[in-house]
């Protein structure tokens, strides 16, 4: 059964009660995730003839089989429904694209000395948190002021318990140094506190206090004191006229405006925390062309939340579907009053008109930088002679130095860029490989990646190729490199017609603009230095190059940091401390008799010649 049958058949079960339901198409692709009141009604309306939608029709005819979960209210399955969307990114729904908690900052408070800093995820450590924060640069702009204006220390606390003497940040004016006792601990704690009460909104009353404090000082002739405040009331001003437009009243609240255009949508964000304004982000969520505004939104908010605190104002540019029921459900995972409101007048239109403009032109920036893109995919396509313009492009490149710490890499790019989800690196397993053979890292690397792929293919229904299949597979290197991959492919069944092969070797002296590129049974040829798409090819190359190197060196450093002594039985951290406190370093430990061995306290005879044994196996 397929379509409209596999429904009717699964209307007969069903209750007419609260619920959440999933549509399957083949290979148990999950096609989309609604919920409903009533679940016989709601999915009952699928199975009507005509009166849909291209996008609903088209999403019908493709299920094959469907799932369903009851809930206690329609409040329950809304909040299940946007957990299921956002964790499982069905095709049809809007989906958010986010994949990123946001920056909070932290005063901690399990230290003598609270030390303040950016922080992500799960809040484990003791302490007060502020946010969230738009973005990393918002924090860190707040961070570099607040260090100016309340002298709290960043380092440590391993910096902080090994100072002998105050670091550079306390000469540069920017930590007091509690470290060294340069302030003492009550004084900094006072700090500290002040600290908390700029970032819970309680800035205007703090700053007359430091100008209170300031004026004092002048009259008792304490002329530094009165500087450092001078210095700190200017830092807090600084913070504050960064943080551009502050509307009374608005103490605490998120904004969203949406602009549609030529079938995409941007969502701008304002965060507003203790009356400040902490930065704005966009977001561009995945959705069908013909979707309108007010629906993208309402999917929007819901996913928003499912996993971040809601404040207790929401503004709106558009009225959504049901807020009865979005604030409820936001209400019951928050356990406490929530507003959701669609502003026409004062102050809190204003702001949300705000943010419709940059969203405004937010995605006209992005729609331009889209259609570029699409010119120069198409001027890809007609060099490679491929049948359509690329929608996904692998790049793979090798890093070493001199055979050591090898390792491959892939890199994807595609319609909207960089797909850094999409990267791997392989370490090389074959052991027959000689270091530096740089064609060899290349065979095994097709052959992992490519082996995958075939399985994948398999398994996939009979004539359809898996979303990973590349439209064209670009090579940093020469003939060899790519006689290399081609050799692989064929070994594994592919044929030529299968991938689009290609490799890019630097030109003469390495320069770039003169890059040759080979492709198998065809003659090499360069393109026009000035041409769009050299450069478009150069920055793929470019940027697999860059995540070769840089894993390379992740994996250099991780063997830097590794020890001998790690590598035999019984040897602990507190022994392997003993060791190299006796002898010094690791080689020291494996010129050393059984005996020199015994000496160090808990190395007993046994572990004493098995740690010799070792040194001389390994020579």
């Amino acid at each position: 059964m397929a379509g409209v049958d596999v429904i009717r058949d699964q209307l007969r079960r069903l209750p007419a009660r609260p619920g959440v339901y999933r549509m399957y198409g083949e290979s148990e692709d999950l096609l989309y995730v609604g919920k409903a009141r009533n679940l016989r009604n709601r999915v009952g309306s699928y199975a009507k003839i005509g009166g849909h939608t291209q996008r609903i029709a088209r999403m019908i005819s493709l299920t094959r089989s469907m799932e369903f979960v009851v809930t206690q209210s329609e409040t329950e399955a809304l909040l299940l429904e946007a957990n299921l969307i956002k964790r499982l990114k069905p095709r049809f729904n809007i989906i958010l694209r986010d994949d990123k908690s946001f920056p909070h900052i932290l005063i901690r408070e399990d230290h003598e000395a609270p030390q303040i800093l950016k922080h992500r995820g799960a809040k484990r450590t003791k302490g007060r948190y502020f946010g969230p924060f738009a973005s990393a640069g918002a924090v860190d702009r707040t961070l570099d002021t607040l260090q100016k204006a309340f002298l709290l220390r960043t380092c440590t606390d391993s910096i902080y318990a090994s100072r002998s003497r105050p670091c550079m940040l306390h000469q540069m004016g920017r930590c007091s140094a509690p470290c060294t006792g340069v302030i003492s601990l009550q004084d900094y704690a006072r700090l500290a506190e002040q600290a908390g009460e700029f970032l819970d909104g309680r800035a205007d009353e703090l700053q007359k206090r430091l100008s209170e404090d300031m004026e004092r000082a002048a009259e008792g002739m304490d002329y530094e004191r009165a500087a450092k405040l001078r210095d700190r009331i200017k830092a807090l001003a600084a913070v504050r006229a960064s943080q551009g437009v502050n509307p009374e009243g608005l103490v605490e609240a998120d904004v969203f405006a949406i602009h549609s255009d030529a079938g995409q949508s941007c969502i701008q964000a304002f965060f507003f925390r203790a009356g400040q304004n902490w930065g704005a982000t966009a977001y561009y969520p995945r959705h069908e062309a013909d979707d309108l505004p007010a629906s993208v939104l309402t999917a929007f908010i819901a996913q928003f939340y499912d996993e971040r605190p809601a404040p207790g104002l929401i503004l709106l540019s558009h009225d959504i579907e049901d807020p009865e029921l979005l604030r409820d459900a936001l209400e019951m995972r928050a356990e406490r009053r929530i507003d959701i409101r669609t502003p026409q007048r004062g102050e809190k239109r204003d702001i949300v008109a705000q943010a419709a403009l940059n969203a405004r032109e937010a995605l006209g920036r992005r729609l331009a930088e889209t259609q570029s893109q699409t010119r120069i995919l198409a001027a890809v396509q007609k060099i490679f002679d491929l049948p359509h313009p690329p929608t996904r492009i692998e790049v793979y490149d090798n890093s070493h130095i001199q055979g050591t710490n090898a390792v491959g890499a892939m890199i994807v790019a595609g319609p909207e860029g960089f797909e850094k989800t999409s990267y791997r690196t392989f370490n090389f397993k074959d052991a027959d490989l000689e270091p530096g053979d740089d064609y060899g890292m290349m065979r095994e690397v097709m052959r992992r990646r490519f082996a995958r792929l075939k399985k994948e293919a398999e398994d996939s229904p009979p004539g359809k190729r898996p979303e990973t299949w590349p439209d064209l597979v670009l090579i940093d290197g020469g003939p060899g490199q790519l006689s290399a991959a081609r050799e692989t492919l064929e070994t594994l069944g592919f044929v030529p017609s299968d991938l689009n092969l290609a490799a890019i070797s630097k030109g003469p002296d390495r320069n770039a603009g003169r890059e040759q590129f080979f492709r198998p049974d065809k003659a090499p040829f360069q393109l026009p230095p000035s041409d769009p798409a050299l450069y478009y090819l150069q920055r793929l190359r470019d940027e697999a190059h860059r995540f070769a190197i840089g894993s390379h060196r992740a994996r250099r450093s991780q063997t830097l940091s590794e020890n001998p002594l790690d590598d035999i039985p019984g040897i602990g951290p507190a022994r392997k401390k003993a060791l190299l406190h006796r002898f010094g370093s690791a080689r020291g430990v494996s010129r050393a008799t059984e005996a020199d061995l015994e000496t160090v306290e808990g190395i007993n005879a046994a572990l004493a010649s098995r740690i010799f044994a070792h040194f001389q196996a390994t020579g």
